[in-house]
């Protein structure tokens, strides 16, 4: 059965000489479990947003869409609001009430359901997700994780027929993000609920969904089954495969898609006939950087309240002038209070901060450039255009200048519009430009790579690096292990407050069973040689020529 359909949909943003959507024709049936991917800036989100009336994205739209046969304007507004429930990218962004239990019957309260039926369905969704412990803990206090999954909670009370989630494991941390994915097929497996999910992390939708859909430059590419999109994502979009697919691909050709591992035990199934050795033993991982320490952080102690639980405990952190340095943790660990720490937004109450071998109590902002992990809080203008234009006049920048930042992040056709109307991923780029017309010596992100796309993570990984090789050095926090394995020079992983260890990507990841990237996990233990990447097995990795030749 058809639940959802558009036809010849368009849809253009105010002040906008582009289309966001052209002539899209498609349609959800009834137990999908549907992947929506594509570069950012596509069109993804405002194709999901237009399927919920609540949201009134402003615009011009074109073409029809239809729920369960009848126009969405046709159907009755509290109906749709319960069966078709919408998760969004920030789970902070959804979440009203104080505590977990209002939160929970904010929804059923508005949509009037009765005392007996909110109490019996409550209980029966709290034993489903185990949320016991938190049902009377203040929402401001939960990790993204928990977060996520009450925002879930809350319109699986509502009981809908379909889910449809833009980008909701933007935010959360590997496996809190594995977590939500699985408790998602859960959903379609058991219950029957239909899936429609953006989002840019593959690896493991690929083995769960029946149906992925490309959008690019606002239209639907291809809309195939995960096998059949194989050989659909053309070179420079193989990077949207799942990464046990990626290092296939790279040594064999895809003759038979059904040859093509999805997972970590396909994988491993595949290379348990290869015979693979090693190019070289010599560890070529870079090391430009000189190990002179820029910043160091010393039994720094961090609370928002008296009496509440410390986020950061007796913590120690030395970072390395001209490095790249990737901070990983749970959600809840403190990642993002020690970036605000260090760009001087909140100030330690024990500790010692030493900046070039200087003690000092708070960091200069004007040597910092610090992108939050909401990025739309950077912005106090209308359009782009005005915004860097006096951030330019603010730091000395000629518009020319400025200019050619702004083409390296490939964001002129975006000049005119208003920052809230740019995608994820574009207010990432767009708040980074803006960053680094300030020219800092130290650069501090906060989740950078979400909402970006596997292709664009390229480019931003390679403006990064060319704004380290002119001498900035790079502070991250990151969840994007995969990301952090391709480009960083060290990870940190928090753990309860403080930096439990500080090593080399390679050999941090490599000795990690969690928190490390798929290709670590297929070849670990294993007879072939334990690589990271599949730019790290391209590079050492020997395969004998006639036993590919017999494949």
């Amino acid at each position: 059965m058809e639940l959802l359909s558009a036809r010849s949909l368009n849809f253009t943003y105010p002040k906008s000489s582009d289309q966001a959507l052209t002539n899209i024709d498609f349609n959800v049936n009834e137990g999908d479990f549907m992947v929506l991917c594509g570069p950012s800036g596509s069109g993804k989100s405002t194709l999901v947003r237009l399927f919920k009336q609540e949201l009134e994205l402003h615009g011009e739209r074109i073409g029809e869409i239809k729920y369960k046969g009848a126009r969405l304007e046709d159907n009755d507004p509290f109906l749709l609001a319960k069966e078709i429930g919408m998760v969004f990218q920030d789970p902070e962004n959804q979440i009203v009430m104080n505590t977990v239990m209002e939160e929970l019957l904010f929804g059923m309260e508005n949509l009037g359901f009765s005392s007996n039926e909110m109490r019996k369905k409550v209980a029966e969704i709290v034993h489903y997700f185990g949320f016991h412990h938190l049902l009377h803990q203040r929402t401001s206090e939960l990790s993204g994780g928990e977060k996520q999954q009450v925002n879930l909670a809350s319109i699986l009370l509502l009981d809908p027929k379909i889910l449809i989630l833009d980008e909701p494991t933007a935010q959360l941390d590997p496996i809190a993000a594995k977590d939500f994915i699985h408790l998602l097929k859960q959903l379609n497996d058991e219950f029957g609920i239909t899936i429609v999910i953006v989002e840019h992390r593959l690896n493991e939708l690929f083995s769960i969904a029946n149906r992925i859909v490309m959008l690019d430059k606002g239209q639907i590419k291809f809309d195939a089954k995960p096998r059949d999109a194989i050989k659909l994502f053309y070179s420079k979009m193989d990077a949207y495969l799942p990464e046990a697919s990626q290092l296939y691909l790279a040594f064999m050709e895809a003759k038979e898609a059904s040859n093509v591992p999805f997972t970590v035990k396909e994988s491993k199934h595949w290379l348990s006939g290869m015979d693979i050795t090693l190019r070289s033993t010599v560890d070529e991982e870079e090391a430009s950087y000189i190990n002179k320490t820029l910043l160091e952080l010393k039994e720094i102690d961090f609370r928002y309240a008296k009496h509440t639980k410390p986020v950061l405990s007796n913590l120690s952190l030395a970072v390395h002038e001209g490095e790249w340095l990737a901070i990983l943790g749970g959600n809840g660990t403190g990642k993002s209070t020690l970036l605000k720490i260090i760009a001087g937004l909140k100030t330690s109450q024990h500790g010692k901060i030493k900046y070039k071998g200087k003690k000092i109590k708070k960091m200069d902002q004007k040597r910092i450039g610090y992108l939050p992990q909401n990025p739309k809080l950077y912005f106090l203008h209308e359009t782009l255009q005005e915004e860097y234009h006096a951030l330019g006049e603010k730091h000395g920048k000629s518009d020319d200048e400025v200019f050619e930042l702004v083409k390296e992040f490939q964001m002129e056709s975006l000049l005119h519009r208003h920052p809230y109307d740019l995608s994820g991923g574009e207010l990432q780029r767009a708040a980074l430009v803006g960053i680094l017309i300030g020219n800092p010596e130290l650069l501090l992100l906060d989740e950078p790579t979400k909402g970006l796309d596997p292709a664009f993570k390229d480019e931003f990984a390679k403006v990064i690096q060319s704004v380290r090789k002119s001498g900035v050095t790079i502070v991250m926090v990151t969840h994007d292990i995969e990301f952090a394995a391709k480009h960083v020079t060290r990870c940190s992983m928090m753990f309860q407050g403080d930096v439990i260890v500080t090593e080399k990507t390679t050999t941090f990841l490599k000795e990690n069973n969690y928190y490390t990237t798929m290709i670590s996990r297929i070849t670990k233990d294993s007879h072939v040689p334990t690589v990271v990447t599949v730019e790290e097995a391209k590079t050492h990795w020997l395969m004998k020529k006639e036993l590919l030749s017999s494949v």
